[in-house]
């Protein structure tokens, strides 16, 4: 029977040593989630946000902004009457925090309540980010929200 010595003690701290890098490199990432970007436009998105931050500081200084209630049939969003002009166009992003292809951009008429309906069938189980922009006077106004659908 061999004695352990400390040349045995330093091959097995370099073999345990290259067994946790070769687990970095080939074990760990298979668990990581991917990390899909909002837009494939980033940069020239980031460029333009300007406009964003100014439609948002309108909407902030709005007396009454949209607001929105899940229904079984879907997310309805209304306006109050001095926000929007009557039968407007409104545009819609709806971001999901999860998974990009359930991302969903799209402008609507506004119904003769001052509000739309985003359908049930557009939304699957998850957290959101509703992004609703619209105009009023040549003046740009944005308010986002936080939903989660069940």
């Amino acid at each position: 029977m061999k004695k352990f010595t400390w040349g045995h003690g330093i091959a097995l701290a370099l073999a345990c040593f290259i067994g946790f890098i070769l687990y970095l490199i080939f074990i760990f990432p298979i668990g990581k989630q991917t990390s899909d970007l909002v837009s494939d436009n980033y940069y020239q998105d980031e460029l333009e946000y300007q406009k964003v931050i100014d439609a948002k500081k309108n909407a902030d200084q709005l007396s009454q902004k949209p607001f929105f209630a899940q229904l079984p049939y879907g997310i309805r969003i209304a306006f109050p009457k001095e926000t929007i002009d009557a039968g407007q166009q409104v545009h819609f992003e709806l971001y999901s925090t999860n998974d990009k292809e359930k991302d969903k951009k799209q402008n609507v008429n506004l119904d003769s309540n001052n509000s739309f309906l985003v359908p049930k069938e557009m939304l699957s189980t998850g957290s959101y980010t509703l992004k609703v922009r619209w105009k009023k006077s040549d003046i740009d106004y944005q308010v986002d929200y936080e939903l989660v659908w069940k």
